[in-house]
């Protein structure tokens, strides 16, 4: 059966397990087609139904695709292969903009900062059974909710911001619920919803934030959960207005027993203002996480939400990781104390060379998309001939591939690696390889 690999167990969870193991050992190949059900229950002595149930889990965790009278086969992208792993090799010559790192030079020394850490564990080291989170770090990050106009809720702590959008979509949702994600958006979470046996829905993106309608059949379609970038999108740049947080927030009304699910990670180094759907409905979080703003190696995410979230999200981690370590949490508290990030300052070094490739592209005929953050969208008609294009011209840029389910081509453009001096050479450089210039929406 299936060339070399027989498939084993009596029941659907353990003929699932069996599945997805040659799956992942490649004794199953992407695009191999499974037996059809009645085929495979004669040969394992099992009930079709028992079959059915194992190739519904497959789906529901990414393993497989269904495709009616033509089969079960497998996934030619499975959703344990993340979409970091869609990277090209940047040669010695070429520039590499396209990791979404940071600019280095905007991130605080540490040093300081580790080593009042430091002093404050050797005066109060925390033991098994201290408070999960640091009182003044809680303090801290509730001031700074508040001043946003974040809705009042208890504060956690995960070791990032995927960390936190995990364990709170595992603290509602079940394997084959359907969760409504921007696309394009962030790699990690189109890759994580299904590896969670989840159902991704995309919901198309402008430069003002999830599309109401996409996100309005979506929930109509059943979707439980909806995870929202208020700023700073990933890769498109795009920022909730709130003209568009004010529709949503509408539309969510009318489904109060949604997840909602705000990424705030860009908190720290953007000067728009955030327009957050929080409290919009019954169960929800906001996260935000260091990684931008003080140095991506900095694992802490700080988020709120409605009580019964944040209560299932801290009762799990203190059953697996326990807590954040204080180190972190202190070294922390030091950066925010002392003012660490010139949020200001920060702002605008970004905005300054985001919006001056933008108008250098717009020049040259190029639409392009950044409204926000440190990258730029470009809309593409051959996503592959553009990415090699650019590398022939010395620029290597991250295919879209990485961050779309549906939506059209295009490639992303971090600005943090760029000084002044590069944004007319990129722009030339761009404009060559894209021609015609791609469409104005990327939908």
């Amino acid at each position: 059966m299936l060339g070399e690999y027989r498939i084993t167990g009596r029941g659907a969870s353990a003929i699932a397990a069996s599945i997805e193991s040659a799956v992942g050992s490649g004794a199953l190949p992407p695009g191999e087609t499974l037996p059809p059900l009645r085929e495979l229950a004669r040969a394992l002595d099992v009930n079709p139904n028992t079959v059915a149930a194992a190739y519904r889990l497959l789906r529901d965790r990414g393993v497989i695709e269904t495709a009616g009278r033509r089969g079960s086969r497998v996934r030619s992208r499975p959703a344990t292969a993340p979409r970091d792993e869609i990277r090209i090799d940047v040669p010695a010559r070429a520039r590499d903009i396209s990791t979404g790192n940071p600019d280095t030079a905007l991130l605080p020394p540490l040093a300081d900062a580790l080593a009042a850490a430091a002093v404050h564990h050797a005066q109060a080291p925390v033991l098994y059974g201290s408070a999960p989170v640091d009182a003044e770090l809680g303090a801290l990050a509730r001031a700074a909710f508040d001043a946003d106009g974040v809705p009042d809720g208890p504060i956690s702590l995960t070791s990032g911001s995927l960390d936190a959008i995990e364990r709170v979509l595992a603290a509602h949702l079940r394997p084959g619920d359907a969760v409504a994600v921007e696309d394009p958006g962030w790699g990690s979470v189109l890759d994580l919803v299904p590896a969670m046996g989840l159902r991704a829905v995309p919901v198309g993106v402008d430069d003002e934030g999830p599309l109401v309608a996409d996100v309005a059949r979506a929930l109509a379609g059943g979707a439980r959960a909806l995870v929202v970038t208020d700023r700073g999108q990933n890769p498109t740049g795009a920022a909730l207005s709130a003209e568009r947080a004010a529709e949503l927030r509408e539309l969510l009304a009318a489904h109060r027993d949604v997840l909602v699910i705000d990424d705030d990670h860009v908190h720290g180094l953007t000067d728009l203002p955030l327009h957050c759907l929080a409290g919009a409905t019954e169960h929800w979080a906001l996260v935000r996480s260091t990684a931008k703003a003080y140095g991506p190696d900095l694992r802490l995410a700080v988020s709120t939400g409605d009580a019964l979230t944040v209560d299932r999200v801290r009762g799990r981690y203190r059953l697996g990781a326990g807590w954040v370590s204080h180190l972190l949490q202190r070294t922390v508290v030091h950066l925010w104390r002392n003012d660490a990030v010139d949020v200001d300052a920060t702002a605008r070094s970004y905005t300054a060379r985001r919006e001056a490739l933008l108008r250098a592209l717009a020049d040259r005929g190029v639409a392009a998309h950044g409204r926000s953050g440190m990258n730029i969208w470009v809309p593409v008609s051959d996503e592959t001939g553009a990415v090699a294009g650019l590398l022939q011209h010395g620029w290597a840029v991250a295919p879209g591939a990485r961050f779309r389910a549906r939506s059209a081509p295009g490639i992303r453009l971090t600005v943090s690696p760029l000084a002044h001096e590069d944004i007319e050479p990129l722009a030339d450089a761009v404009a060559a390889v894209l021609r015609p210039a791609g469409a104005s929406r990327y939908a």
